[in-house]
């Protein structure tokens, strides 16, 4: 029978797990260190060690639980919605997420950064195998004249560009904008570009 962790346990389990993403997020993998982990944790080196036996075990299983949640809303999307609304939901999905949780789209940017050493199999396989099923979803809505006929890889790469974007880069954005919050105006303008881009005439 498998032991189960106590709440304890679990609860320094996402201790280490947020210090983990605040460090890597900050430093990258290479970067960072167990010590920086344990220090932003509130706890000691080998308390840490206690939970995960290295500095890769906790960015492998921050990578895991963020890949899990990036695919979500791609798993989200219906075929048999309408396909402009089913489209722009996933944009706005994304969009939420760089709003919510930047941390864990600068840590995902840096692992892509870096030849994404840890997950290449995952996007080679998991994420291809999704983006390949919605790209044929996308293809049907075209040819059936739902929507503009449109390259369904560059469409998302074109939303994961216009959402992630103001994640990676909110420094710059924000320098920018001069302090105006970013996501003020972006879920317009992605409305806006996606409609145009998207909807027959």
């Amino acid at each position: 029978m498998a032991k189960t962790d106590t709440r304890i346990q679990k609860k320094n389990q996402a201790t280490i797990m947020q210090a983990g993403l605040e460090v890597f997020s900050q430093f990258g993998f290479r970067g960072s260190t167990l010590d920086q982990i344990a220090k932003a944790a509130g706890m000691s080196k080998p308390n840490l060690l206690y939970y995960f036996k290295s500095k890769e075990a906790v960015y492998t299983a921050l990578l895991a639980r963020l890949l899990e949640n990036w695919l979500e809303p791609l798993k989200a999307i219906d075929r048999d919605g309408d396909p402009v609304e089913q489209l722009l939901g996933y944009a706005n999905r994304k969009l939420d997420m760089s709003r919510n949780f930047p941390r864990e789209s600068r840590l995902f940017a840096n692992e892509i950064i870096q030849g994404a050493p840890r997950i290449g199999d995952v996007l080679k396989g998991e994420l291809k195998d999704l983006v390949d099923e919605i790209a044929v979803v996308i293809n049907g809505w075209a040819a059936a004249g739902r929507i503009k006929p449109v390259d369904p890889y560059h469409l998302i790469f074109t939303i994961w560009s216009l959402t992630q974007h103001y994640a990676d880069f909110d420094v710059q954005v924000r320098a920018i904008l001069g302090g105006v919050d970013p996501f003020e105006g972006a879920q317009s303008h992605l409305d806006m570009t996606l409609r145009g881009l998207l909807q027959p005439t």
